[in-house]
Parts: structure tokens; sequence; C-alpha cells
């Protein structure tokens, strides 16, 4: 018998992103990582030709138009994991990962809101010097996740 609160889950998006390439990488990587869904805050894209794997067709994909929205409606007893270069973001390499959490990036140019920042139960960050492409952020930390969800079990 299979243990749901065990098993755990994850979704990932984009907050205000930039362009609707970045959403098409992002998403063909949270298939090929084992995401349960994705989602855009404020900025909505349609299907992506980069999307070879037709992940919009076998993940669900939400989107919400404000923050407080998509905060209301947290999958119930998950984590927000925000995705930020900022001083209280633990590294990554150290991060513990929740066994059911929600990963929010922000666009490349602005990053997370400060309410967005407020509102994460926690903080994650590279050790890098700059920022990343969104989607290639969000395809690092979903690696990280599945990478160290093997060697745990």
């Amino acid at each position: 018998m299979v243990n749901n609160l065990e098993q755990g889950f994850f979704g990932i998006g984009i907050q205000n992103g930039k362009t609707p390439e970045n959403l098409g990488v992002l998403w063909r990587s949270a298939q090929n990582m084992g995401a349960s869904f994705i989602f855009t805050i404020g900025n909505r894209y349609a299907k992506q030709a980069c999307d070879t794997h037709k992940a919009v067709g076998a993940m669900p994909y939400f989107h919400y138009k404000t923050f407080e929205d998509f905060f209301e409606n947290l999958p119930k007893g998950s984590q927000l994991v925000g995705v930020e270069l900022h001083e209280k973001s633990t590294q990554l390499e150290t991060f513990v990962h929740p066994k059911r959490c929600v990963y929010l990036l922000g666009a490349e140019d602005h990053g997370l809101p400060k309410i967005t920042i407020e509102k994460s139960h926690h903080l994650v960050k590279f050790k890098s010097e700059l920022s990343l492409n969104v989607s290639v952020a969000g395809s690092i930390v979903m690696y990280d996740r599945q990478a160290k969800l093997r060697f745990k079990n």
C-alpha cells in the first residue's frame, strides 16, 4: 500500500516571466524531472514550440493572475520554496528539499517581489555571482531535488 504522505510531490512555476520560451523550456525540464504540475503567476503563455516532448499535454498547467490568488491555492501541506539571490537564502548545495513543495522563480531582471520573498517558507540560491536564465535555474533546482532524493532512498 502506498502512503501518500510519504510519497511527496512538487510543482514549479514562474512569477511575471519575461518570455514564453522560458516557460516552454521549464515545462520540458519539469516533465523530465518528475514535476507534478507547472504554473505561472502574472504573465500567461500558450503552448510553446520549444516543448518538443509535448509536456503541455502530459502535465497540468495552472495560471494565477496574482500572487495572492496563487498563495491561497497552494496545495494542502505543501511549502513554498522561492528561488532567489537573497541574503536569507540557503545555498542549494545544502538545502533539504521538502517532500511536498512548490518552487517559484521570478523574472531574470527583477527576481521575486518582496511579498513573495516574505511569504516563502524557504529561499534557495546557487553559488553564482550573477542571475541565471529562469528555465536554467528551475532545471538546476529540480535536478538537485531528484539527485538528493535518489541518494536518500
